[in-house]
C-alpha cells in the first residue's frame, strides 16, 4: 500500500506572511507523523519564501519517519543537503516567479551536471529522487544519471478541466509510472493532489508514496491538522478506482 508524505511548506508560508514564530512547520511535522504520515517533505527555496534553513535543521533532528528535502540542483543547496543529510533529496527546477513548482526537471539538457550532483549525494548515503513530468525520455534519462527514485509531477492531471483531459493526463502518468518501475526506479507522486483527485491514482500499485501539502493544510484550517492527515491516510488506505467517475 502506498504511503503518505506530508509537505509542511504551507505551514511555513503562513508563518512567514506575518514574520511570526507560529505556526511552526516542525510542530506540524510532528503532528502529521503522529496522525499516520510516513514521511515529511520540505522545499528549501533559494528565496526562502517559506521553509527556512533552521526549519530543515530542526526537522532533521525531529522527524522519525523519512525527511525528504526538495531543492534546486545548485551548489548552495548541495552544500546544505550534505550538511543536514536528509533521508532523501528530491532535485527539482525552481523559478522565483512561480507560485509552486510548475513542472519537472529537464534531465536531457542537464544530464552531465545532474549525474555529478546525484553521485555526490549518493556517496553521502542519501537517496536521490528527481521531480519529473510524466515523459518517457525524462524518465529514461533519470536512470542514466543514476537517480534512485522519480517523483512524477501530477500538476497537469490535477489542473485538468474536463473528464477527457483528466483521463488523458492519467494515461500519461500511468505509462510513466510503469516505465519507471520497469527501469528499476522507485516512484512517488505529487503536486496538486487533493482528497478528490488522488483517488484516480491509488490503484497504480507502483507508486510507493504520495506527497500532499496544500490540500491537507487547507483542510486543517477547518478540521485540525491531525484529522486532516488521518483523513488522507485513510483515503489512501482504501484505494480509489471508484473515484474515476468525475473530476
Amino acid at each position: 500500500m502506498a504511503k503518505l508524505a506530508v509537505s509542511v511548506d504551507h505551514v511555513a508560508t503562513l508563518r512567514q506572511a506575518r514574520q511570526a514564530a507560529v505556526p511552526d512547520p516542525v510542530t506540524a511535522a510532528a503532528i502529521a507523523e503522529l496522525a499516520g504520515a510516513r514521511g515529511i517533505a520540505v522545499h528549501l527555496r533559494e528565496d526562502r519564501r517559506h521553509i527556512q534553513d533552521r526549519d530543515v535543521s530542526l526537522l532533521r533532528q525531529m522527524v522519525k519517519t523519512k525527511l525528504n528535502l526538495e531543492m534546486a540542483a545548485s551548489h548552495e543547496m548541495l552544500k546544505i543537503a550534505l550538511s543536514v543529510k536528509p533521508d532523501m533529496v528530491t532535485l527539482m527546477p525552481e523559478r522565483r516567479e512561480e507560485a509552486t513548482t510548475e513542472g519537472g526537471l529537464e534531465t536531457q539538457l542537464n544530464k552531465d551536471m545532474l549525474k555529478k550532483l546525484v553521485r555526490v549525494v549518493r556517496d553521502a548515503d542519501v537517496i536521490v529522487s528527481l521531480l519529473l513530468s510524466p515523459e518517457m525520455d525524462q524518465i529514461k534519462t533519470a536512470v542514466r544519471v543514476e537517480a534512485q527514485y522519480v517523483q512524477i509531477h501530477t500538476g497537469a492531471f490535477c489542473e485538468a478541466h474536463t473528464f477527457g483531459q483528466r483521463q488523458e493526463q492519467f494515461v500519461r502518468i500511468q505509462n510513466a509510472v510503469k516505465m519507471a518501475h520497469k527501469l528499476g526506479l522507485g516512484v512517488t507522486a505529487g503536486y496538486g493532489l487533493n482528497y478528490q483527485n488522488i483517488g484516480w491514482l491509488l490503484d497504480l500499485g507502483e507508486i510507493e508514496e504520495f506527497i500532499v501539502g496544500h490540500a491537507i493544510i487547507a483542510r486543517a484550517v477547518m478540521v485540525g491538522l491531525e484529522q486532516a492527515v488521518r483523513d488522507m491516510v485513510d483515503l489512501i488506505g482504501r484505494g480509489g478506482m471508484s473515484y474515476r467517475g468525475g473530476r
